[in-house]
């Protein structure tokens, strides 16, 4: 590791207080439903029974008599144009086929009309009374159903802009090849190859998506919205409205998790179009239900990996196919499938001849969106299973075929250059890189060496170990942006400006830490404003694991030019020259030991001599996409007699660079392993024959709860990014790839069979144990 030891950071690396957190833990920050707004108006919505189907007929005269109704949206009287829901940088590279309102529908669950009432009740009541007739159409309702010759089309629509080939439900097709990948192959003396299927999977925030809508006195729409993207969504409601973008403000208050699916602008044009055509507030939520149903889930995938290497076991020869199920509408499409390989390829760059190829199809069930990892998680699953195979193969511990043919510091893989996020990428050297020194912590938390093929049993549980290894981003180079502003006050305190949006993740805290290291004051010091389209400068949002890495650069730097014009005051105040000078601990000292304090020198610049307001703004557009590092251990125990998976023990060691505060760090890190050994072992939204979901409660939707939980073990290595912030890089979202493979491997090393499909529930465990490749 080269560049600053954590140890020499201030206010950066140390655990800091959140600089919301006395305030969340008494209940002061309001959510969006805490505000209640005079004259507002409840919005309900009408969704479709069908699967597919078009719109004959819709009637809504007896639910526009029932008294409180303010209004009613359907197809019939609200724009038409299409747009993309999806909250991504423009030009969005998801596919424009989606209406308000629209006269056909693709799922259960999809959109019919709104209604807008006085009262909760009046607006269900209306609901009810809503007549609509419907033409069935047949349903698609599998990958397979929609790639086949004669599949009914989905996407018919003559407007919609941006799908691949509609004609045949495809919404995007991604084939990239490095050097000869047949020929590879065919040099090879070993083959692996494996097929893994993912679910659908909702990511059941505690609260659900909701919007209020309001006129300010100029008559601008104010949309106050749990979102993690606010600027993408004043633009993509600007343009569905038809609103030029001034005359649209979004403010995010405090949000009750996203996960990824709060990427989305699934009710904001609603909310904001009532409140136009009746210049009233409204408040749109979505219930637990339509949460499940009607928002956003994870593709599902069928993901196949081959593997062609050499018998000591290095790689020549990588070749990954996937298949993505997007549900009714294209949002994400693209560049989830593109991440699938572009996030976990590089990882083995050993392999000089690379294919990846796949397509993303529409299917009449609920539509598929952003969520934590974005396709890297799908692809690791077969990726890293197949590896385990290969070491068996070759007769190699599943380590050393690892540490063998992964990435290392100052290598990069032609993948970062062929594949981007929906267009071709960009080339950049890994500058950081503790992998190796992650893999080793690891082994030895876990006891490899002690535990791993021993299959230790406890009457009918046997134990198993299993590993795998990962690597994410930070950012989207040359794409994203983010901006920050920081002015002083005479104090010697200073308001942070930023467009980021704090999810619950810590990120106000982080870039205050920043600001604060640099301008050498406490974190206390720092007042921050963020996520207010009409206030704070523009961001991107919160996705791709970009804010510490993104946002966090444009406080630096914006920090800097602060830091700057500090000294320069001070110098002219103190008669030497700003090289000279020294700031730190809330003051300005000169060589011959004179000092200011930084109050002083704020005031000076405020009120007495050369009168400016110290203040700089910044941004950053990332050149590169610096990775961290993960490798993941798992120590699980299966019941041979009921095909039950417990985990027993977790460790990840993570190389994340300088992590800026690391207990917000490691709780990243364990609510996404909490998060991914749901989706490993028990979460799955299960469907009727018709398309509809029949789970959509947190009753019948197994998410992991407190008893549910393992001893987890998080080791932040130590590491520094030299293009990071104060050396860091993200780590948001990488660890949610791991318990998949990990949980997978760890039970082939306690009973000897393959799981290919997720989840690993009991049943499809003793359907393994039972079937003819299990290992007597």
């Amino acid at each position: 590791m080269t560049g600053k030891k954590r140890s020499e950071f201030r206010v950066v690396a140390t655990s800091a207080r959140k600089v919301d957190g006395h305030g969340l833990v008494t209940g002061r920050p309001k959510f969006v439903a805490d505000v209640a707004l005079p004259g507002q108006l409840t919005v309900r919505l009408l969704t479709s029974p069908y699967a597919h189907a078009r719109i004959t007929s819709i009637d809504v005269s007896e639910a526009e008599a029932v008294p409180g109704v303010a209004c009613i949206l359907t197809h019939e009287n609200t724009p038409t144009s299409r747009f993309t829901t999806a909250g991504q940088g423009y030009p969005e590279p998801s596919p424009y086929d989606t209406r308000l309102f629209d006269d056909k529908v693709r799922y259960v669950g999809d959109y019919v009309a709104a209604v807008a009432a006085d009262c909760d009740a009046a607006a269900l009541d209306a609901v009810a009374k809503i007549r609509v007739a419907y033409e069935e159409l047949p349903a698609v309702l599998s990958i397979d159903d929609a790639l086949a010759d004669g599949a009914p089309v989905i996407h018919d629509e003559a407007d919609a802009e941006g799908i691949y080939d509609a004609s045949r439900n495809i919404v995007a097709d991604v084939d990239i090849d490095i050097g000869d990948v047949e020929k590879g192959f065919a040099d090879s003396p070993v083959i692996i190859e494996t097929t893994c299927e993912t679910q659908y999977a909702q990511h059941t925030p505690i609260e659900t998506h909701i919007v209020q809508s309001a006129l300010d006195g100029d008559g601008r729409l104010v949309l106050r919205t749990s979102t993690q993207v606010p600027f993408h969504v004043r633009r993509i409601v600007a343009r569905t409205l038809g609103l030029p973008i001034h005359r649209v403000r979004v403010i995010k208050p405090r949000i009750g998790g996203g996960f990824g699916t709060k990427q989305e602008i699934l009710l904001e044009s609603i909310a904001g179009l009532i409140t136009l055509r009746t210049g009233r507030p409204a408040l749109l939520h979505l219930t637990r239900r339509e949460e499940f149903v009607s928002a956003r889930t994870r593709h599902p995938m069928r993901v196949r990996v081959k593997l062609g290497a050499d018998e000591d076991g290095t790689l020549r020869a990588l070749e990954m196919e996937a298949l993505s199920n997007t549900g009714a509408y294209g949002s994400h499409g693209l560049t989830v499938l593109s991440n699938t390989g572009s996030k976990t390829l590089p990882l083995y760059n050993k392999a000089s001849d690379v294919h990846f190829f796949g397509k993303a199809v529409y299917t009449n069930l609920p539509v598929a969106g952003a969520y934590r990892g974005y396709g890297a998680t799908q692809g690791y699953f077969p990726l890293e299973t197949a590896m385990d195979a290969l070491a068996e193969r070759v007769g190699l511990d599943p380590i050393a075929v690892r540490e063998r043919n992964a990435i290392r510091s100052g290598e990069s893989s032609p993948i970062f250059e062929k594949l981007g996020e929906g267009r071709e990428g960009v080339a950049f050297a890994i500058r950081s890189c503790e992998l190796e020194r992650c893999i080793e912590i690891g082994r030895e938390r876990i006891g490899w060496d002690a535990k791993r093929g021993k299959r230790e049993r406890n009457g009918s549980w046997v134990h198993g170990l299993g590993l795998s290894i990962h690597m994410q981003g930070s950012g989207i180079p040359q794409i994203d942006m983010a901006a920050a502003t920081i002015v002083m006050n005479e104090d010697a305190t200073c308001n942070l400006l930023v467009g980021a949006t704090d999810l619950g993740t810590g990120s106000d805290t982080i870039l205050a830490q920043i600001a604060a290291e640099v301008l050498g004051i406490p974190v206390e010091a720092v007042r921050v404003t963020s996520s207010d389209t009409d206030t704070t400068p523009f961001d991107v949002g919160a996705y791709a694991s970009s804010t510490t890495y993104v946002s966090g650069m444009a406080v630096q730097r914006a920090a800097q030019q602060v830091r700057g014009q500090i000294l320069e005051v001070a110098a002219a105040a103190l008669e030497t020259d700003v090289g000279a000078l020294r700031l730190g601990e809330g003051r300005v000292e000169a060589p011959s030991g004179e000092i200011l304090s930084l109050a002083e020198v704020c005031g000076r610049a405020t009120h007495v001599v050369d009168q400016f307001q110290i203040a700089a703004t910044a941004s950053c557009v990332p050149e590169e996409s610096p990775p961290p590092f993960l490798a993941s251990f798992a120590e699980v125990a299966v019941d041979t007699e009921t095909g039950r998976v417990k985990v027993i023990k977790y460790v990840a060691a993570v190389d994340c660079g300088v992590p800026i505060n690391p207990k917000m760090a490691e709780g990243q890190v364990e609510g996404s392993i909490v998060n991914g050994i749901g989706y490993a072992l028990t979460e799955e939204m299960l469907f009727s024959s018709r398309g509809r979901v029949r789970n959509p409660t947190l009753f019948d939707y197994k998410i992991p709860a407190a008893p549910d939980v393992p001893e987890i073990e998080v080791i932040l290595v130590d590491s520094y990014e030299p293009t990071g912030p104060m050396g860091a890089k993200s780590v948001g979202e990488i660890a949610i790839n791991a318990p998949i493979p990990t949980i997978a491997n760890a039970i082939y090393d306690a009973v000897g069979v393959r799981l290919t499909r997720t989840p690993f529930t009991a049943e499809r465990v003793l359907a393994a144990l039972r079937g003819p490749e299990a290992d007597a």
